[in-house]
């Protein structure tokens, strides 16, 4: 498992000042554009995850949703597209939290999820936690249990896994 996670390490492109001056974004696009190193991150994501019980798969938009379909699909879960406000077409509940860059909201449907089902939340990249933190929220705040939230990336420099401490998180990569 190391050899996989050092080939995908090498494929996260380093994008300086983005969004704005001063921030370091680790971008998985190449790990996207190249076959086989999407497939490696499907993988690890399958492996890790396919011996966990839960019921549905809580995707963060928009590059969790990359990674939390593939799962679904495989493991034959629901997924739960948590949106930017107004993305989604019906009744939504929603939850605010703070980025490295400002604030942003999350929604999630409100008949998304049953009082007392297990969710995994995923997403690609751990930075601050501000985004997961709001994730789970939402899933408990409809009556659901977070029973893992899992990224490709951890940014460890960043702190994020501070604000999860109430919930289980698992990574595989860091920097």
């Amino acid at each position: 498992m190391k050899e996989m996670i050092e080939k995908l390490k090498k494929r996260i492109r380093d994008v300086q000042d983005f969004p704005k001056p001063g921030i370091l974004f680790r971008d998985i696009t190449p790990i996207l554009l190249d076959p086989e190193a999407h497939r490696l991150a499907s993988e690890l994501l399958y492996e890790r995850y396919s011996g966990i019980e839960f019921d549905k798969i809580a995707a963060i938009e928009s590059r969790g949703f990359i990674f939390g379909s593939v799962l679904s699909y495989r493991l034959g879960k629901g997924l739960i597209p948590l949106r930017k406000p107004g993305k989604l077409p019906w009744k939504t509940i929603s939850q605010s939290y703070s980025l490295e860059y400002g604030t942003a909201s999350l929604e999630m449907h409100v008949d998304a999820l049953g009082k007392g089902e297990r969710i995994l939340i995923i997403d690609d990249l751990l930075a601050t936690g501000g985004t997961a933190a709001a994730a789970a929220s939402l899933v408990e705040r409809q009556g659901g249990i977070v029973e893992e939230i899992g990224f490709l990336v951890e940014l460890k420099g960043l702190s994020g896994r501070e604000k999860l401490l109430s919930w289980p998180v698992y990574s595989f990569l860091d920097f």
